[in-house]
């Protein structure tokens, strides 16, 4: 096993990978920019470095600084988390050379499945379905207008390398494409050092199902089932469940093969998310793979029973998988929701700053992943996601009134939130049904405002909070100190007012 491990990440991924690591008895180091020394993840780690100033191609996506810090700090593998460069096969090959463990896929598999087009071409020749779209990457703009004019419009223009939604554009018609292209060449270069886009068919209402999959170097190779990440803005996951209420014993059965055969053409080690598409009809459509540990994990950790993390350190480490795929089992049903310092009433604008107060939810099948704590700041350098919230129950709707208890009362005072609008979400009659699709949030919640109750209550306990971090007055006689704001603004929640 490993004696030390870096973790090359920051936030609520970081902290969980902190977390992992204790549990092996393992030493954590961190990496920080100079905007994230007072962060959560620093104060967990056993030992901590800076990068670098703010900027993330500075610092967090720096390979000289990070692989500096490793051997600086003595560590002999590297957690990569999730984004910046967990999924950058060449920040894996300089792990390799330096003789570092990289925790996740050899560098030749991450770079087969880090680019979307050599994945789609990979899996396409083992008869999995793949949407149509471009064979190669873009090459000027008169190029992409003759791809999307054979394609057909909807088109979705796409990043070849990395996730999580950057460097996404859907394009309805001719004029909007030259836009799109510059848009998302140019955010996808931000986001993973790497502008290059193609064009794929935009897939109407699909839902957006993905398998968890874990490979060792055994030849070992399972699925732990789906996730339905359906509830998304701007292509990026804002609430995940699973299973998915739109799959048959019969057809995650066929998926989770379809999976598998990913995996065995790509070589893939460690763990990895298969992604698909599912239309309306059933039919679903190899979308890309996930070559990292996902944001959603933990619901499927809270199904399957299975540390996820710790299973990637030990396979890293060159143990067998811990479990067949006949050892593997769904039990009960979680959802997931991300917890952004975003303001969805003003298009989920960033809202970084101060974070005055927060407390996070508590009670049985109830679970917060975070990265920030109450005092706090919210950066405004990087991804705003604060937190995840995950909520399990016997059943569906049990899980779902948990989730919707646990957000009223998950307050969080100084900057704006998704805490309420994912609430309203969670109580939506469609959601209730398990009536979802990728277009839900724009279909069903694009007019969405925070009721003046709620306003009003947001306002009152902000007042609180910043009374609360004044001096407290102090009785003469007594020294007796004043009664928090909190004790005396009576019984709460955030509340949809519907």
């Amino acid at each position: 096993m490993f004696s030390k491990i870096l973790i090359a990440n920051r936030g609520e991924i970081a902290a969980r990978i902190i977390r992992a690591c204790r549990e092996l008895g393992i030493p954590a180091a961190a990496i920080y920019s100079e905007a994230d020394r007072a962060s959560l993840h620093v104060a967990m780690a056993d030992e901590a470095v800076c990068v670098g100033p703010a900027p993330a191609l500075e610092s967090y996506l720096d390979i000289d600084k990070v692989v500096g810090a490793a051997k600086e700090l003595g560590c002999c593998a590297i957690h990569p988390g999730y984004g910046f460069l967990a999924e950058n096969h060449l920040f894996a090959r300089r792990c390799e050379k330096e003789d570092i463990t990289f925790i996740g896929p050899p560098s030749d598999a991450l770079e087969l499945v880090g680019s979307k087009l050599a994945a789609r071409a990979a899996v396409t020749a083992v008869g999995v379905p793949v949407i149509p779209g471009m064979s190669g990457h873009g090459k000027d703009a008169a190029h992409f207008k003759k791809e999307a004019k054979a394609i057909g419009y909807p088109v979705l223009v796409k990043a070849a390398a990395g996730g999580g939604g950057k460097g996404m554009r859907v394009v309805e018609t001719e004029k909007d494409l030259a836009p799109a292209v510059e848009g998302a060449a140019r955010e996808a270069k931000g986001a993973f050092g790497d502008d290059t886009i193609y064009l794929e068919k935009c897939i109407v209402r699909p839902r957006h199902v993905e398998f968890q999959v874990f490979a060792d170097f055994q030849g070992n190779a399972v699925h732990l089932f789906e996730r339905e990440c359906s509830i998304q803005r701007r292509h990026q996951k804002i609430v995940e469940e699973t299973p998915s209420p739109a799959l048959t014993t019969e057809l995650r059965a066929e998926m989770g093969e379809a999976a598998l055969k990913v995996v065995e053409a790509s070589g893939y080690k460690n763990a990895g998310t298969v992604e698909f598409l599912l239309d309306p009809d059933g039919n679903y459509y190899f979308l890309e793979v996930n070559a990292r540990i996902q944001v959603e994990h933990p619901i499927t950790e809270m199904v399957v029973g299975v540390d996820l993390v710790a299973e990637q350190i030990r396979v890293a480490a060159g143990e067998p998988l811990s479990f067949e795929q006949g050892d593997l089992s769904q039990r009960g049903h979680a959802i997931e929701c991300r917890i952004y310092a975003e303001d969805p009433a003003s298009g989920f604008l960033p809202a970084a700053g101060p974070i005055l107060l927060m407390e996070e939810p508590q009670g049985p099948g109830i679970r917060v992943d975070s990265g920030v704590y109450s005092g706090g700041e919210v950066s405004v350098h990087y991804d705003p996601i604060m937190a995840k919230l995950i909520a399990w129950g016997p059943d569906r709707e049990a899980a779902r009134r948990r989730m919707s208890k646990a957000l009223g009362e998950y307050p969080i005072l100084g900057i704006e939130t998704t805490v309420g609008f994912l609430k309203d979400v969670i109580e939506h009659p469609e959601f209730i049904d398990g009536n979802t699709h990728t277009g839900f949030i724009d279909e069903q919640m694009a007019d969405w405002r925070p009721t003046a109750d709620d306003e009003l209550l947001a306002t009152a306990l902000t007042a609180a909070a910043l009374y609360e971090t004044e001096p407290k007055a102090v009785a003469a006689a007594g020294k007796e100190v004043m009664s928090s704001p909190w004790e005396t603004v009576g019984n709460w929640e955030i509340g949809s007012g519907r």
